[in-house]
């Protein structure tokens, strides 16, 4: 693997390049679905800002895992290039994501529900970073034909592991697909988005199985435990959805006018 590309004297990170690379496809992604939707908001404003909340809140989220370390090694913990925890990019971006709705006028969900699609991609391009610096990413070991090594990685590795970010590659890209096309048609406010917190979490459950991940809650790792959370925020979401869409619907349903009853 390749944690950096080297030109002359200087040096670029390669997850460094493909967390450029995935903004890059979620904004792409976020401009045809504004596009489509006749939104006329910045996506690339949008994005960057989105990128940047979802950086500081994956690693926050990282960090404050393990807050003995980061009373002893503070600025080391901050700056080290590995270590980002999914769910607190998650968090980061959603809370600016919604604050750009209102900004751009089509609503806190209706913003989330736009940018699920490119959420999916640019999650799914990112995790090819990890693959490229083998930052400790990778599942355990494995027999299996695709099992790779990280002779050369941020953490190196020589056994045959299952290359998980792969996995979330293929299951991003699919989850990316399907929530395109469910946005094909109105649906209720808040559906998409509910649907990508359900999708996403139970993608990210299933891969944690063969992740290094330690275990820490009932045989689960803290990436599973946000996963189940964001699978029960996301139905509780399209519930809510539902039942908000049918009574809208029944609030704008004439009522029929009362007859009168004559003596």
């Amino acid at each position: 693997m390749y944690p950096f590309i080297h030109i002359g004297h200087f040096q670029i990170g390669t997850f460094g390049l493909l967390l450029w690379l995935a903004a890059v496809s979620g904004c792409w992604v976020l401009y045809k679905n504004f596009e489509r939707k006749g939104v006329a908001a910045d996506a690339i404003n949008i994005t960057a800002l989105a990128t940047v909340a979802g950086i500081v809140g994956a690693k926050l989220w990282h960090v404050l895992e393990s807050p003995h370390l980061l009373m002893q090694l503070p600025m080391q913990l901050l700056l080290d290039r590995a270590g980002f925890a999914w769910f607190g990019g998650l968090v980061g971006a959603i809370l600016v994501l919604m604050w750009q709705g209102r900004v751009a006028r089509v609503g806190a969900l209706g913003m989330l529900d736009l940018a699920a699609p490119a959420a999916a991609i640019g999650y799914g391009v990112g995790r090819l970073g990890c693959l490229l610096s083998g930052d400790g990413d990778y599942g355990s070991p494995t027999s299996l034909p695709w099992g790779v090594t990280f002779p050369n990685g941020l953490v190196p590795t020589m056994q045959r592991v299952h290359p998980t970010p792969v996995y979330e590659l293929i299951a991003a890209f699919l989850i990316a697909a399907y929530l395109w096309h469910r946005g094909r048609v109105d649906r209720p406010l808040g559906q998409i988005t509910g649907e990508y917190l359900v999708w996403t979490g139970l993608a990210r459950f299933l891969v944690e199985f063969v992740r290094i991940n330690p275990r820490i809650y009932f045989g689960m790792s803290n990436a599973q435990v946000a996963s189940i959370g964001s699978m029960i925020a996301g139905a509780a979401l399209i519930a809510w959805s539902q039942r908000h869409a049918r009574k809208l619907t029944q609030d704008r349903t004439p009522k029929p006018a009362r007859q009168m009853v004559s003596s």
